[in-house]
């Protein structure tokens, strides 16, 4: 079961062209967040538009698991906390979204929206605790923020993560944390692209600019990730003996 996993595209087509090249050769894709850019010229919703088609694209060649990310909201709940409404109304059969849980093989993965108030963050964590009473044999979360205390979440001067996705990690026990947002953490001294929190890994993909984006490829079945970026490529065995040694960027 090849999945590749990469976050934090911004708006980038040549990315997103790249991702639809490669779909077929994956089983399943996962995006974890920030597919829109807050800084871009374009309004969102013309980005909104165009990154639909990608996702459509991009599904009839591969399951495709897509997580929203801090710069994908385009909508406000009753306590103005932002949502990402537009992920929904894409309607595919092989696109899960935000809030879905879907069994790829005998990993169950539990897709978290991006939170940024009490509302939507009791939200994340009600679905999280939903899928923790389901039974398989392992179990991986795409959260758009990597966990605190985690080289994954190293700025270049702080580690900047999410303390409550530190505190589910270290209650539910997942298997595998996909994230994104702090984009250069896999390419600092002190930061990494994987670590491993008590039996849980957690990755970071990076971003990089060019045609194509740092990402991670996972192996489920014999339990490997390999990171690639334009620089190099890191090889982590993900066995229960391991230690994410081998894996930190040096």
């Amino acid at each position: 079961m090849r999945v590749l996993f990469v976050a934090d595209i911004h708006y980038s087509l040549r990315q997103y062209d790249w991702l639809l090249s490669i779909a077929p050769h994956h089983d399943v894709m996962i995006i974890g967040g920030d597919l829109l850019d807050l800084g871009s010229s374009l309004d969102l919703d013309t980005q909104i538009v165009v990154v639909e088609k990608y996702l459509c694209r991009i599904a009839r060649h591969t399951r495709l698991l897509v997580s929203s990310g801090n710069h994908d909201g385009d909508a406000r709940t009753a306590a103005n906390e932002s949502i990402c409404r537009w992920l929904h109304d894409v309607g595919l059969s092989t696109l899960h979204v935000d809030g879905d849980s879907v069994e790829i093989g005998d990993t169950l993965v539990t897709i978290c929206p991006w939170w940024d108030g009490d509302e939507t963050r009791a939200e994340v964590e009600a679905l999280i605790d939903r899928d923790s009473k389901r039974s398989t044999a392992k179990w991986a979360w795409i959260h758009h923020a990597p966990p605190d205390g985690s080289p994954v979440s190293w700025t270049g001067r702080m580690e900047a993560g999410d303390p409550f996705l530190t505190q589910w990690i270290a209650k539910y026990s997942p298997d595998l944390v996909l994230s994104g947002h702090i984009h250069n953490a896999p390419f600092y001294a002190d930061g990494a692209w994987v670590d491993r929190m008590g039996g849980t890994w957690v990755f970071n993909s990076g971003r990089q600019p060019g045609p194509q984006p740092s990402h991670v490829i996972l192996d489920l079945e014999k339990m490997t990730a390999t990171w690639i970026s334009a620089e190099e490529e890191l090889h982590q065995d993900l066995g229960i003996n391991a230690d994410a040694s081998d894996g930190a960027c040096a």
